[in-house]
């Protein structure tokens, strides 16, 4: 049997195929496989930032503009030192917008699992962040993230515009609905309106706010 996105000899791998290289793989599209997690980050610094940060009593996220952090998908290796510093990563949030090609949606998916599932194998504590993009990916965007463990959502600019607050509700709910978490962790807005049933269903939510959030409300969690 050929092994999934397996290293070829005499090819360079422009694909990072080193990162799946002992993963398991999940669902049609095969997404590597999440172990699960159960803790909960005490505070939270961008990945840009982390690069040069001596405090590293933090969980490093990526809910930053996408060109902040490619150089993780670039370079994991060099990278890797720095997120094995902290205390754990939330996993990459590239962008999923409804009306990106569908595989370009599938591609980000995988990338974020991709070097999730290597950062684990290197000893790194890693919370899943769960992104989708439009209705096709709201099933799919959970095969491979375990069930009853902790999982991380985006807010920040997902609820202001009507259609995307629309997509994003809908989404969560079919996301909790598959993987059933114990605790969501939230960058940004939590509003009661969106939370509060699946804080009736007996789930922790933790709320970290957003660099935009901060700005108008000082709160020494996030940096």
């Amino acid at each position: 049997m050929t092994k999934i996105n397996g290293i070829r000899k005499g090819c360079k791998d422009v694909f990072n195929a080193f990162l799946v290289a002992f993963a398991d793989f999940a669902g049609f599209f095969e997404f590597p496989v999440i172990r699960p997690c159960y803790d909960i980050p005490n505070r939270l610094i961008s990945f840009s930032k982390c690069i040069s940060y001596k405090n590293h009593d933090f969980w490093v996220h990526f809910f930053e503009d996408d060109y902040l952090f490619e150089r993780l998908w670039r370079n994991p290796r060099k990278n890797l030192p720095i997120l094995q510093r902290f205390n754990g990563v939330i996993l990459p949030d590239w962008s999923l917008y409804r009306d990106m090609p569908l595989v370009m949606q599938l591609w980000n998916i995988y990338r974020s699992r991709a070097i999730g599932a290597w950062l684990q194998v290197n000893g790194v504590k890693v919370i899943p962040n769960i992104r989708y993009g439009d209705r096709r990916t709201y099933k799919v965007c959970t095969d491979g993230i375990p069930k009853h463990s902790v999982i991380a959502v985006g807010t920040h600019g997902t609820l202001k515009n009507l259609d995307d607050h629309e997509t994003f509700i809908k989404g969560l709910d079919v996301v909790i609905k598959r993987v059933l978490p114990i605790s969501i962790v939230v960058y940004g807005a939590c509003p009661d309106s969106i939370f509060q049933k699946y804080r009736d269903m007996g789930i922790r939510i933790y709320q970290f706010q957003s660099e935009f959030g901060k700005s108008r409300n000082s709160n020494e969690g996030v940096v």
